[in-house]
């Protein structure tokens, strides 16, 4: 299994005048109503407790005032907690220096924006080159170094354009740019593509997966988008009220959903487009019919099934060794939609 890059430990966070007299009433249980109205304080986050692994993409998701934005804040010290640990690399950035958490934000973790957060008095290449300069890399290595991201991102030609004369799109790409130059091996992108057209938004997941599958950078996604988050998370944290309801990858989710506000939460996702033969396939090592891989998503492996006029199929690995067996029922039951009952989630 891959190592912790971020280890995320019982995280608090309040926000108002006395934050430190008011975790009595947190640590005995009351709710984030009860302490703006009784005690006029608002909890943030309460007992947050997530592993990111190295080299994957977290998305961290949940509907607006869930905590999501305050949660990846506290990686890079850019608001201070209650009470807590965030450790990188088995290193506390709560116990870091100033100069340390400087380093820290220069070399190893760099920020994608919702709004962009671009110098509107520089140029694409001056922008995409600014952590660069930081770090006190000579302007002709940062305009290389720069140019090659731009490049990457599809912004040739723009290089000498303000952002003003840009799309937002394109303002985006010149953000994204801009993390990746500095060559940090931590990416926090908060609601990065969500003030995005959809379609741009498309475009722009497109190329962070893209580039995911070369540089395999340890990333943090902020979305309240649950297609986004599916479509782009190796792992997926859902957040309500500053409280983590349910943590896991994409399937395990979809599969398995906690309590009903998860349920409710995934109910009108594709679950055909979604869910992959692995999640429902019976394990064996022998099976007949249509070869397809783990990840064949169940609306593609019913269509083999369908055009091999079989009603299973085996499921094999990259080696081409059988893993298990996906059979038409199997694949058609798990992509009805979730209901609940006292025993936990069935299927209509």
């Amino acid at each position: 299994m891959a190592d912790n890059k971020i280890e995320i430990r019982n995280l608090y966070k309040v926000f108002g005048d006395n934050p430190k007299t008011k975790m009595q009433h947190v640590h005995a249980g009351v709710s984030k109503q009860e302490l703006l109205d009784q005690h006029g304080h608002v909890l943030g986050l309460r007992d947050i407790n997530i592993k990111v692994r190295s080299k994957r993409i977290q998305v961290i998701m949940g509907l607006s005032g869930s905590g999501k934005s305050t949660l990846i804040r506290h990686i890079n010290r850019l608001i201070e907690p209650t009470e807590g640990e965030v450790i990188v690399d088995g290193e506390d950035v709560l116990s870091m220096s100033t100069e340390g958490l400087r380093d820290f934000r220069r070399h190893k973790a760099s920020m994608v924006f919702q709004r962009f957060g671009l110098l509107p008095h520089r140029t694409v290449t001056q922008n995409v080159a600014y952590g660069l300069t930081i770090q006190g890399i000579g302007e002709g290595e940062a305009g290389e170094r720069s140019q090659r991201w731009i490049d990457r991102v599809g912004l040739s030609g723009f290089e000498q354009h303000f952002p003003a004369q840009l799309s937002g799109g394109m303002q985006q790409r010149v953000g994204l740019a801009r993390a990746l130059a500095t060559d940090a091996e931590i990416l926090l992108m908060d609601e990065a593509f969500s003030a995005l057209d959809p379609l741009i938004r498309t475009d722009m997941q497109n190329i962070l997966l893209d580039l995911q599958e070369e540089l395999h950078k340890t990333i943090v996604f902020i979305t309240h988008d649950l297609d986004e988050a599916l479509r782009i998370g190796d792992e997926i944290a859902i957040l309500r009220d500053g409280e983590v309801i349910q943590q896991g990858d994409p399937q395990s989710i979809i599969m398995r959903p906690a309590d009903d506000y998860i349920a409710d939460f995934i109910k009108d996702i594709n679950r055909g487009r979604v869910l992959e033969v692995r999640s429902v396939m019976e394990k064996m090592t022998r099976a007949t019919g249509p070869k397809m891989s783990t990840t064949t998503p169940l609306e593609d492996a019913l269509q083999q099934l369908l055009n091999a006029g079989k009603d299973s199929g085996a499921v094999v690995g990259d080696n081409g060794k059988t893993l298990g067996r996906i059979s038409m029922k199997n694949a058609i039951a798990a992509m009805a939609r979730p209901d609940r009952d006292e025993e936990g989630p069935r299927y209509k």
